[in-house]
């Protein structure tokens, strides 16, 4: 049963990805690529957009160090979300599939499932307190 399971799981995560691929492939239309070409520096204006992000976040809290660590709190919420994930299915493969083997790795699953749900909920909330103490503490 178990072993079903892993494969219905492999086989709809390439399915996935084959239908995530083929749509953006088809997507892209020859004006598109002529924009690209015509246009370089699209990573200068993404580097550009992340600088004035940035400034944004340093004026709106009215302080270099403040607004330099809103802006990092923002990207580790935003990247915390994947590394949830990722994190929830390891565990689930050390409480399922080798916990059903060797007892010791069943408890390692749920610790580590508990560890990476508590991790996440911090980096979630972090970047909300963070603005709550400043904008308190500076009234």
């Amino acid at each position: 049963m178990k072993k079903a399971f892993i494969i219905l799981t492999v086989v709809i995560v390439f399915l996935s990805i084959i239908m995530c691929v083929s749509t953006n492939v088809y997507a892209v239309k020859d004006e598109d690529i002529i924009n690209q070409v015509e246009q370089p520096g699209t990573l200068i204006k993404l580097k550009e957009s992340q600088a004035n992000t940035l400034q944004e976040y340093q004026n709106k809290y009215g302080s270099d160090s403040y607004g330099l660590t809103a802006y990092i709190l923002h990207l580790v919420q935003i990247y915390s979300i994947p590394f949830c994930f990722l994190g929830i299915v390891i565990s689930i493969l050390y409480r399922i599939i080798i916990g059903a083997r060797h007892m010791e790795n069943l408890e390692k699953g749920l610790g580590m499932s508990v560890a990476i749900v508590t991790v996440t909920v911090i980096c979630q909330v972090l970047p909300l307190v963070f603005a709550i103490v400043v904008k308190v503490g500076r009234e």
